[in-house]
């Protein structure tokens, strides 16, 4: 043996990993399966509710077809980009209570503009407007006026309500709608359907405003600590305004394709989106990343939605349960949405 390496001096490598690094390791590997759990629960338990219905002898026969599949998921279009309407003020910790009552109104004159012969590109321009407009309303009185957030919307929408019954006298829009527009929302591509696939790539757009661009992660920063955004020199006021106007331009996209799914303008259409969009917007912080409003989380959590109350409809369940199952999801969206953001603020 050589003399070098006889004296070699004795280095920390050569000791074996000791009992704390291997628990160490093994804590991270822990704590990544924990988290990787966590943030996709709530997508297996949909996994597992569509599983049980499509076993059930109930429903078994109806259920996991490719046309109640078609049904469901063309029925959630809407859904989502309300939902969309709903969190983007939500992740500035505000609520919109005017989302539905919004989308009403710009399903409204839409149909309204296309039924009197419009163009349909300027049929739908002018829903999207409509719908701009009440945001920015709604951003105005809060943050100029200073109003409370839940009383401006409460308010405008008990308003959009009276407007809309104005101007349908209670009466559904469904003469002169042009079959471009309502094939929008029949037609399919490749066994999905085309307003699906819409309401999808619009949710990839909001994703990317809120994860990949300055101002997505500044919305995220007001929302955990409004205080602290300003004293970085955020524009706090101008965040919160455009959180409104933005949610305002999503109910109004989400009011133009409900035209297209129905192939009419309902006065009360509004009214059906309120509760499940929020409860699908609290849901999101269970999933996807835990804690936090997100646009995936959402999406999970209205496919969730839809496998519950689609089953049950099939099984002949009353049309009031599905008020219960989003009534319930509400309030465990909520409870879930104050547990995770405590703990990650602990």
């Amino acid at each position: 043996m050589s003399e070098s390496a006889e004296e070699r001096p004795h280095t920390p490598e050569d000791e074996p990993p000791t009992d704390g690094a291997a628990t160490a390791s093994s804590g991270a590997s822990g704590g990544r399966a924990a988290a990787f759990i966590e943030a996709y629960t709530l997508l297996f338990l949909a996994v597992l509710v569509a599983l049980v219905f499509s076993l059930l002898p109930s429903t078994s026969e109806v259920f996991p077809t490719g046309a109640n599949f078609q049904a469901i998921a063309g029925g959630q279009a809407v859904l989502i980009v309300a939902t969309l309407a709903v969190l983007i003020p939500l992740i500035c910790d505000e609520f919109d209570l005017s989302v539905g009552a919004n989308l009403g109104l710009a399903s409204v004159v839409a149909a309204s503009a296309m039924s009197a012969g419009l163009p349909l590109i300027v049929a739908v321009v002018a829903g999207l407007v409509s719908g701009t407009l009440i945001g920015v309303v709604n951003g105005l009185l809060v943050t100029r006026v200073g109003v409370n957030a839940v009383i401006v919307t409460l308010g405008v929408s008990v308003i959009i309500h009276g407007i809309v019954q104005l101007r349908t006298s209670g009466q559904s829009i469904t003469e002169g709608l042009p079959d471009a527009w309502l094939n929008v929302g029949s037609e399919s591509f490749s066994g999905i359907p085309l307003i699906l696939l819409i309401a999808l790539v619009i949710a990839g757009l909001v994703y990317y405003l809120l994860t990949y661009t300055p101002y997505g992660r500044q919305l995220y920063m007001m929302g955990a600590n409004r205080q602290a955004a300003k004293l970085v020199g955020l524009r706090t006021n101008w965040l919160l305004f455009s959180c409104f106007a933005v949610g305002g331009l999503l109910a109004g996209v989400a009011g133009v394709l409900q035209v297209a799914r129905a192939g009419a303008a309902a006065p009360s259409v509004g009214e059906s989106f309120t509760l499940p969009a929020f409860a699908a917007a609290f849901l999101s912080a269970a999933a996807i990343k835990p804690g936090r409003y997100n646009v995936w989380g959402a999406v999970v959590a209205i496919a969730f939605l839809a496998a519950i109350n689609g089953g049950l409809n099939i099984a002949g369940a009353k049309v009031y349960v599905a008020d219960f199952v989003n009534g319930t999801a509400l309030i465990a969206g909520v409870a879930l949405a104050v547990y995770l953001r405590r703990r990650r603020g602990a």
